[in-house]
């Protein structure tokens, strides 16, 4: 088999991240060689790859998800948000500058190349390539200078199944408008449908499906049930919400449970680095905004952030910053990590993310940050009190003085991150996939009561979680059809829905290549 598909989604957090590592996961247990490509991501979960890039970690999932190592090829452009009106725009791995929404109209041409030449790179290199879209094809008003969904499904002549969120209410009706609202060549590249995260009898669904087929001549491939057990690996730090529990961990091991609670900054980023922790049995993480909740956890994490000296403003406006100095004073555990160990230092100068200049941290570490423009990105590897650690690397922000003592030092024996007393940070993010240093940590901030597990692997977890998704799609996907569609292109003949809706014919595009 040799082909491409492209998963499109309704609305963004449809399902298009997870349906294309389950596929990918799937044809790899078939001894197929395939990649996955998502040619535009906007997300601040990002990972360093081999060569010193960085890509959304969705993609990174993806990759893993094939038996590959990450690379810049599967996620050429990728924009991670400092605010909401700019983004940083990261291409090939590598910060280029901000944008706003119009700058980044005017860098569609050159990285419409970009994409057409990592993606034939992948469809040259592997038999299979599994792209995934952004957002929706149904954003017509960005149609014109589209580089992910149906401009790259245009440009490529690949095929596109679109799936929608059946939890959210009206999926019959996103299915029917999503492919209504597009140009008649767009609607000819609609091959069918994929309902996710189906609860119930699904015989009571199967009316709906076959009206919404003869309304587009289009079949319901597959209707995906929930699984409870899908949650590692967030596609995008922003649909973090406030006050809401992380994964679902099993009871404790002894006779308590440990809470922890991650502060959820407005522009966090990183935000999967406590979901290694929510793996444990007995340990209850959630997001926190409220300052009450700082008091009675075990462990506070303060975790990364695109926009640090922001989201440090926001941590005084809102009372939490008063919160966490009173309990580090009381010798309650706290951990910061990348921007969050930045917060908790004496000062930070930043000319390159802010431009405010030097600001007072919460002066919890005896710690001075200064910004660069260069942006630090390594894979990285050391040890802690003699237990095997690694990471990765992602900041602007640079240690410039650290009177405290190191937390864990890198493979080449230099000191990272600092510790002073109950106050630990880091700039490593996946520290707390180290197996050995979660447990570690665990252990010394529980209280009376809590057992640390012995055998729980981040990577297994992982594991298991790409296994299921791949079973997922072998038994309620149709696997004749999928076939079908990757090896033989886009079909001929699809229908056009023009006389229920006055559209059709889209506005004006220009010219991917």
């Amino acid at each position: 088999m040799r082909g491409a598909l492209l998963v499109a989604g309704t609305t963004s957090d449809a399902g298009k991240s997870v349906l294309v590592a389950g596929l990918c996961r799937m044809l790899a247990r078939r001894g197929v060689r395939v990649a996955p490509f998502k040619a535009q991501n906007m997300s601040n979960n990002s990972v360093v790859t081999l060569d010193g890039g960085e890509i959304g970690r969705a993609q990174a999932l993806q990759a893993r998800a094939c038996g590959l190592e990450p690379s810049v090829r599967f996620n050429p452009v990728l924009l991670k948000p400092g605010s909401d009106r700019t983004s940083q725009l990261v291409v090939r791995g590598k910060a280029m500058t901000a944008v706003g929404a119009r700058d980044y109209m005017q860098h569609r041409a050159w990285l419409r190349g970009v994409v057409a030449e990592d993606l034939a790179s992948l469809r040259e290199d592997f038999d299979v390539v599994i792209c995934e879209g952004a957002g929706s094809p149904a954003e017509i008003n960005l149609r014109a200078t589209d580089l992910a969904n149906m401009g790259l499904a245009e440009a490529a002549q690949i095929p596109v199944i679109v799936v929608g969120d059946i939890d959210r209410g009206g999926v019959l009706a996103h299915l029917f408008g999503t492919v209504a609202v597009l140009s008649e060549s767009d609607q000819a590249l609609i091959a069918g449908f994929v309902i996710n995260k189906f609860r119930g009898e699904v015989g009571l669904l199967e009316p709906g499906l076959e009206q919404l087929r003869q309304l587009t001549g289009r079949p319901t491939l597959g209707v995906i049930p929930f699984a409870e057990d899908l949650w590692l690996d967030a596609e995008d730090s922003l649909g973090v919400t406030g006050n809401a529990p992380v994964g679902r961990p099993g009871p404790p091991v002894g006779s308590s449970w440990l809470t922890v609670a991650a502060i959820r900054l407005p522009r966090i980023s990183n935000s999967t680095d406590v979901e290694a922790l929510a793996c444990e049995p007995g340990v209850a993480v959630s997001w926190i905004t409220d300052p009450s909740r700082v008091r009675d956890a075990d462990l506070v994490v303060i975790p990364g952030s695109k926009s640090t000296v922001s989201d440090l403003e926001w941590l005084r406006s809102t009372g939490l910053a008063d919160e966490i100095i009173a309990r580090a004073g009381r010798g309650q555990p706290i951990l910061g990590i990348c921007g969050g160990y930045q917060m908790l230092g004496k000062t930070i100068v930043d000319d390159v993310e802010s431009g405010s200049g030097t600001t007072p941290g919460l002066g919890l570490l005896d710690l001075e940050i200064e910004f660069a423009a260069d942006k630090v990105l390594a894979q990285v590897k050391g040890n802690a009190d003699g237990v095997a650690v690694s990471g990765y690397e992602i900041h602007h922000g640079r240690v410039v003085c650290n009177g405290d003592s190191p937390l864990l030092h890198n493979a080449d024996g230099t000191p990272e991150g600092s510790i002073r007393g109950s106050v630990r940070g880091t700039h490593w993010h996946g520290l707390l996939e180290s197996d050995d240093y979660r447990r570690m940590l665990l252990t010394d901030v529980a209280g009376n009561g809590f057992v640390v597990a012995e055998n729980v692997s981040v990577a297994e977890v992982r594991e298991q979680q790409l296994d299921l998704l791949a079973d997922l799609v072998e038994k309620y996907v149709d696997q004749d059809a999928l076939d079908k569609l990757i090896g033989g292109g886009v079909p001929n003949g699809l229908p056009i829905i023009t006389s229920r809706v006055g559209l059709g014919q889209g506005p004006p595009r220009i010219p991917y290549s």
